[in-house]
Parts: C-alpha cells; structure tokens; sequence
C-alpha cells in the first residue's frame, strides 16, 4: 500500500509532514542540476549514516556538512527561492502560520 504524498501549500512552497510546513526544492532548477544535487544529497545522507554507525564523529560532521550544501542547492535551506519578499515559515508548526487555516480545512472531510 502506498501512502499519498504529503499536502503541498497552495503556493507551492511547502510540504506539511506531520503538521510542520518543510520547504519544496527551488522549482526553476533545471532537471539535470537537481538531479545531480539530488545524488550528492542521497550519498552525503549515506555517509552521515555509516559514520554514526562507526561513531566517526568527523566523518559525520564532514557528511552532515555536505548534506547542508546539496539541501541549499536544492532551496531547501538558506534563502528562500522566491522573490516576493514573503516570510520564510520553513520547520514552522503550520499551525502557528498564514497558512493554519488551508490546512485545517484539509481536514474537513
């Protein structure tokens, strides 16, 4: 059984992933940089995990570092992708935000 994908703000800015707004990659990526950024994203998160599991504490950082990177790249984090001036509520309860009452209304069936 496959789970339906998270709930995307009308803006197209955000996913909700249990009720915290998580900021959508940069849509004017061109296919192949996000590709690639996605690639360096999935290998420096493997890495992060086999240094855990060896309890290399550089090598973790070195890898949390690189998983920074590809998720700036990406628009992720870092400064917002858009241009309109709008606050950035990346990691903020949806609740607490502008967009509380789109939500709330998801969840009226």
């Amino acid at each position: 059984m496959t789970s339906a994908p998270p709930p995307t703000t009308p803006d197209g800015r955000y996913l909700v992933v249990e009720g915290r707004l998580w900021r959508r990659s940069n849509p004017a990526l061109g296919p192949r940089q996000r590709e690639l950024l996605v690639a360096a994203l999935m290998r420096a998160r493997a890495d992060v995990g086999r240094a855990k599991r060896a309890k290399d504490a550089a090598a973790e950082r070195h890898a949390r570092a690189r998983v920074h990177r590809a998720k700036v790249g990406l628009g992720e984090r870092g400064p917002p992708w858009w241009t309109d001036g709008a606050p950035d509520f990346n990691r903020h309860l949806v609740r607490n935000t502008p967009y509380a009452a789109w939500f709330q209304a998801l969840a009226v069936p």
